[in-house]
């Protein structure tokens, strides 16, 4: 079927095309929201007036908006100044207007986006950072930008549980207000308007991001100054910059130690020396004792090889007997005796030579500091291969007890009381080499 003659007319015709309006295609030049705002929006939107009484903000679909007096007052002059004409703000819908100039809130709109950043922290389950801005009996208030978070009492860290001490909330919390507290987010529902925070499990975990740093950091032998934050039978815990190290109960004093309880206490500070660290378990292992002076460095000198020294029977093995010096009982450094070494006879148990309790005088042997290990004898206390040796140390004993007359000294200050004894006329003038006249001696 061919066309007709119209139709091919009409279909060489160009298409005509409705003409734009100017505002239409300024309007779309500008990107205008062409939809009206509705109560609950959040719209981002540009000032166009600031008067003393409201902000009027352009906020597209030809739409503008007003932000109230009312919230006006409730800004900082830092914040009030910040409004200018042309800045872009984000603002809440708080009225869509119906007629009238929908109503517009800064606050509201930062508040919602504090929930959003809520709900993202509960999400990729990260740490932040906030400030102690209130409490009630149940815990502390904790703000998240514009919002308040609850952290209840059991969600906070034991050491700033261990600081709440009293009988009212203001006792137990009052003082942390302003303090800045790590915090995650556990539970959000803004429907009700809550916001649960924890520092337990916030800390828990930036102290263990911390420690796998610290311990990356660590070198053997470094000293570090720290806090004690938990007791244990078998040691303390010492905080030493984020993460905790173990000082084991041997490595508290060199002095005997049956409780770390005994000697130090929670919050204590302390200065430690790192042991050992162990990527692999994560721990890091301290002592207090290093530090201090070691009596095995004196033990030497007091305990030399070959003197006698006063000792006391604790425990009686098959091989020998234990006793402790007198001056290290605190230390519990103790001696061997060794069998061989209990007596002159050959016997088969150290029963039959002494007992467990027994004060003894006993000689030293030998003195292995390095092993820490002290070999003593009750046999050679009377030996005669140590008499010059006793002998010396006798004499050196007395000297420290009674002080060695110097004997020149000691007869001049004889001659000197002597002639204090004289007439004290006879003596003057024995000085001057003269004869008392006859009638003096006639008148005394």
């Amino acid at each position: 079927m061919q066309d007709s003659e119209e139709d091919r007319t009409a279909s060489s015709e160009p298409l005509k095309v409705a003409p734009v309006h100017p505002m239409d295609a300024l309007l779309e030049s500008q990107d205008y929201e062409l939809e009206a705002p509705r109560r609950g929006e959040i719209r981002t939107g540009t000032i166009a007036r600031v008067t003393e009484t409201d902000v009027l903000v352009d906020i597209g679909a030809k739409s503008e908006g007003i932000i109230s007096a009312r919230e006006l007052e409730q800004l900082s002059p830092d914040q009030r100044a910040l409004l200018g004409v042309g800045k872009e703000i984000s603002v809440y819908v708080l009225r869509s207007g119906g007629g009238n100039a929908p109503e517009l809130s800064l606050a509201r709109a930062e508040e919602e986006q504090d929930w959003s950043t809520a709900e993202e922290l509960l999400s990729s389950k990260a740490i932040f950072e906030g400030e102690v801005s209130g409490y009630n009996k149940g815990g502390l208030i904790v703000t998240l930008g514009r919002l308040r978070g609850f952290m209840p009492a059991s969600q906070v860290s034991l050491p700033r549980r261990r600081r709440a001490e009293g009988e009212t909330p203001d006792q137990r919390w009052g003082k942390m207000v302003g303090e800045q507290i790590v915090s995650k987010v556990i539970e959000v529902d803004r429907q009700r308007n809550r916001l649960i925070l924890s520092e337990r499990s916030a800390a828990r975990e930036s102290r263990e991001a911390l420690k796998e740093r610290l311990i990356s950091e660590l070198t053997v032998g470094e000293v570090r100054t720290g806090h004690i934050i938990s007791l244990a039978d078998f040691g303390a815990f010492v905080d030493i910059g984020g993460a905790d190290g173990l000082v084991h109960v041997s490595e508290i004093s060199w002095k005997r130690v049956n409780n770390p309880r005994e000697v130090l206490n929670i919050g204590d500070e302390v200065q430690v020396k790192v042991l050992g660290v162990d990527p692999e378990r994560n721990r890091i292992s301290l002592s207090i004792r290093e530090l201090e002076a070691n009596p095995w460095e004196l033990i030497q000198e007091k305990y030399g090889e070959g003197k006698l020294v006063q000792g006391k029977i604790t425990k009686l093995t098959k091989f020998g007997a234990f006793a402790s010096l007198a001056g290290l009982e605190d230390y519990g450094i103790e001696g061997l005796v060794h069998i061989s070494e209990l007596s002159d006879q050959r016997i088969l148990h150290p029963s039959e030579a002494v007992q467990e309790g027994q004060d003894l005088t006993l000689r030293v042997l030998r003195v292995e500091p390095e092993r820490r290990r002290i070999g003593l004898s009750l046999r050679r206390v009377d030996s005669a291969d140590y008499v010059e040796q006793d002998w010396a140390s006798a004499v050196q004993e007395q000297m420290q007890v009674e002080p060695v007359m110097d004997f020149d000294a000691e007869l001049e200050a004889e001659a000197e009381l002597a002639g204090l004894e004289e007439d004290p006329i006879q003596e003057v003038a024995a000085k001057q080499g003269e004869q008392l006249p006859a009638e003096t001696e006639a008148e005394n």
